[in-house]
């Protein structure tokens, strides 16, 4: 892995932006497509992630990028101070702005860290799971800049701790490398970690993504008020979080369906932790295919939770996946007891909140079932929103109540 160059700014090769890539830039969003930089033999010497100067066509700064001319999204902003130089001062800079915002909103070292533009680090993401911290880089750029990353982090944060989880396909698009590391410490087996005051445990080497969803923070406790003396269904459950929070809260008993047997067992594990194993059973099955057997069989619960991974990965797979999110509340809502709740989320970006949220009233409607929303959200605080960047608003959870 080689350094990104860092020195001053000034010495940083220059990418001329085309019109509509100077107005995106000056409108303050932080990405420059491909089809609005001049793709001259300046901006193809560039090594894929490198440094430089984004300038208008009068060779006047605009921002400092990291560059990359094979994927969509050619370049990112990093600072729009021409003095500023990107080094390991400027990297800890934002760290620890970063790390306050937690600190003040959730208390416990428990968090997604750093969410990539949204604070003001390009492709990378971090979550913090106490004395460990487990990253993804998903660009050329902050790959290079990953060692000083690591002693930036080290500075601020000081970790026992530290994964590499680069094994995401969209490192595809930057043509990198996906591995799995422990750069710093060890990592024996999954790490406990606390949410809403409750204890789970997160694999962080081998689950999906980091090894937790620190994004339904706000929602699982939200949920949890719903449960009590209910029965409760949670699908797509990973490890645990809606299952167990539900279960503290006094559900008379919660079904927990997945189908990843090491989710499953995650979240078995977390259900004795926390002393809620009796009301808890777990399940392995493919979820619509046992959302059906159920309501074949007449089950109904007062609280049932559908919160999938992404039905729409790409823009190509938008019509699909929305027809998907449809079909996933007409299977649900069944389920639901009169007068129950049902939670439906997703965190495909490509969908916005206006799509999904049709999709929810179709399959409503599908299922000759009515009633009222009672809470539209997103994501927990510490995965912050870009002002100009709405793809970084990906999280969106619709919760019902069922007549």
């Amino acid at each position: 892995m080689s350094q990104a160059p860092h020195s001053s700014v000034t010495e940083l090769p220059s990418v001329t932006l085309k019109p509509h890539g100077e107005k995106r830039l000056g409108r303050g969003h932080p990405w420059v497509y491909s089809n609005e930089v001049e793709m001259d033999a300046a901006a193809k010497a560039v090594p894929p992630g490198g440094l430089v100067r984004l300038c208008d066509r009068k060779g006047r700064y605009q921002a400092t990028a990291f560059f990359n001319r094979h994927p969509l999204i050619a370049a990112r902003a990093l600072s729009r101070d021409e003095a500023q130089p990107i080094d390991k001062d400027f990297l800890a800079q934002r760290l620890r702005r970063a790390l306050a915002i937690r600190e003040r909103l959730i208390g416990v070292p428990y968090y997604r860290l750093v969410h990539a533009e949204a604070d003001g680090l390009p492709g990378v993401v971090i979550d913090r799971f106490g004395a460990a911290l487990c990253l993804q880089v998903n660009t050329a750029g902050m790959e290079l800049l990953t060692p000083l990353l690591l002693e930036a982090l080290n500075d601020v944060v000081a970790p026992e701790t530290i994964v590499l989880r680069n094994d995401g396909g969209v490192r595809k698009l930057e043509q990198l490398d996906e591995y799995v590391e422990v750069v710093q410490g060890s990592l024996d087996g999954p790490l406990p970690l606390e949410e809403n005051g409750a204890r789970f445990f997160a694999d962080l080497a081998g689950g999906q993504k980091t090894g937790w969803f620190y994004d339904q923070r706000d929602n699982r406790a939200w949920a949890a008020r719903l449960a009590k003396d209910a029965r409760v269904l949670d699908c797509y459950a990973f490890a645990g979080g809606f299952t167990v929070q539900a279960a503290l809260a006094g559900a008379s008993e919660v079904v927990s369906v997945d189908r990843s047997q090491g989710a499953l067992d995650l979240s078995a594990q977390a259900a004795e932790a926390n002393g809620v194993s009796e009301r808890c059973r777990f399940v392995k099955a493919e979820v619509f295919q046992e959302l059906q057997r159920q309501a074949r069989a007449g089950e109904r619960y007062g609280l049932v939770i559908v919160d999938p991974p992404a039905f729409v990965k790409t823009k190509k797979d938008l019509a699909q996946g929305l027809k998907g999110y449809r079909k996933m509340v007409r299977l649900a809502a069944p389920l639901v007891a009169e007068g129950g709740y049902l939670l439906a989320a997703s965190c495909s970006h490509h969908a916005d909140l206006e799509s999904f949220a049709e999709q929810v009233k179709r399959g409503l409607m599908d299922a000759g079932r009515s009633g009222r929303i009672l809470r539209t959200s997103g994501a927990a605080p510490d995965h912050p929103v870009h002002p100009a960047l709405p793809e970084s608003a990906y999280l969106k959870a619709q919760i019902l109540a069922l007549d």
